[in-house]
């Protein structure tokens, strides 16, 4: 799961400009936002550099029980 949603949110970046920075379509963009498909670790890098953060802020740890 990715927390991509969360930080473009706090940001206030839309989804439109972020595929437009990745040469994405919005559809492939708002799955992964709403996480029905995750971005590749390329891909996830590439996100964390457009968005200025840590690879690693956009990934929540999985619960274990």
């Amino acid at each position: 799961m990715n927390r991509i949603k969360e930080v473009l949110e706090k940001k206030g970046i839309k989804q439109v400009w972020l595929a437009q920075q990745l040469g994405k379509s919005y559809n492939v963009v708002n799955g992964y936002v709403q996480n029905r498909a995750q971005p590749s670790l390329e891909v996830l890098y590439e996100i964390a550099k457009i968005l200025n953060v840590e690879p690693k802020d956009l990934l929540q740890p999985i619960k274990t029980t």
